[in-house]
């Protein structure tokens, strides 16, 4: 099979984790006979300092133009000390976001065994996590107008606006999935408070008479962001918009022990985007200490959903299992038991993976 690969670095530890997810890829078309080819381009901080714009038109086109597209990071701490900066490398991921249709951001967050006491959550209320979160990615707060600033910039207005259609697409997807798990499906909103979210309840009521089998239940989110913790084995498919999803997945990282192992998959009508749900960490980067793991299971998800491909991505994850059974760990995943000969670097632990491929 032949499929077009664009690989975005982005910022930070974007090229360094990256550049396994590249490599994985490249030895599992070697390994199944497939011919992936790879093209470039660049977004974020250091597309603005290149071009001006945080998501030049040459990477949209080429983004337009792949079959799948490999993501990285991107942000800067030049700009998250200054709020009154226009320009903004998130601006790109934003932007291509709403460019390509990606309304589905796919994020699974399950707990490799051997990584029980890299959590700082007890190993018993962890074990046998395996959830799946459907957030809604083009709309919402995010995308809201008007998004401004009034009175001398003394008052600040965000604007969330949600359409039926838009809550509809995604619910659907996440049933579809729910059907294919344990058929359990949790909608996380404020309908005691917002009224967006009493939209996302109507609609997902609605949705939910066309999934019988699939039990449905719904959660404000500040209850969620304590259940999430407190017993995470409760819950499957978790469907939610575009804030809560950002914070709650953000929070759900560290049940899989670290950001550095979640992949993310965005999705819509034709290209995917796959990306680890980390950013771009500039106080590690360059120093080859960060985890490559959630880029090589973006990789997976990539071949999974992009192109079908469910031996070639059961592969890799059988992979990264056969590697930290071997007890070979990043800092971030390391803890007091572990043998500190086995500590990898980035690029160590990225040869250990390709390996057992």
């Amino acid at each position: 099979m032949k499929k077009r690969i664009l690989v975005i670095p982005g910022d930070g530890i974007g090229p360094e984790v990256t550049k396994w997810g590249q490599k994985v890829l490249e030895c599992i078309g070697e390994k199944f006979g497939h011919e992936f080819s790879f093209d470039y381009g660049i977004m974020g901080h250091i597309a603005i300092e290149k071009t001006g714009k945080p998501l030049p038109e040459e990477t949209l086109e080429k983004a337009k133009n792949s079959d799948a597209i490999l993501f990285g990071a991107i942000g800067h701490p030049k700009y998250d000390n200054d709020p009154t900066a226009k320009v903004r490398p998130e601006q790109g991921l934003l932007a291509i976001r709403k460019e390509l249709g990606l309304f589905a951001n796919i994020r699974p967050i399950k707990l490799f065994d051997e990584l029980l006491n890299a959590s700082p959550i007890k190993p018993e209320v962890l074990k046998g996590s395996d959830i799946l979160f459907f957030r809604e990615l083009t709309g919402g707060i995010y995308f809201g107008k008007p998004q401004e600033r009034r009175d001398n910039g003394n008052t600040a207005v965000d604007t969330c606006i949600y359409t039926r259609e838009e809550i509809t697409r995604i619910a659907k997807l996440a049933f579809d999935f729910a059907m294919k798990r344990r058929k359990k499906l949790t909608l996380v909103d404020k309908a005691n408070v917002l009224e967006t979210s009493r939209l996302w309840r109507e609609v997902v009521q609605e949705v939910a008479k066309s999934y019988p089998e699939v039990e449905t239940s719904y959660m404000f989110v500040d209850a969620m962001s304590m259940a999430l913790i407190r017993s995470p084995t409760k819950f499957d498919v978790i469907l939610t918009e575009n804030m809560f999803g950002d914070i709650l997945t953000d929070e759900a990282s560290q049940i899989a022990g670290s950001m550095g192992m979640l992949a993310s998959a965005s999705i819509g009508s034709k290209v995917g985007l796959y990306e680890p749900i980390h950013g771009s960490a500039p106080d590690i980067a360059g120093k080859g200490i960060a985890n490559p793991i959630a880029s090589v299971l973006s990789a997976a998800l990539l071949l999974e959903i992009a192109f079908g491909m469910k031996k070639e991505s059961e592969s890799i994850v059988n992979a990264i299992d056969k590697t930290l059974k071997n007890g070979y760990r990043t800092i971030d995943i390391s803890d007091i038991n572990t043998d500190t000969s086995k500590i990898l670097s980035t690029d160590e632990i990225g040869e250990k993976i390709i390996e057992r491929i």
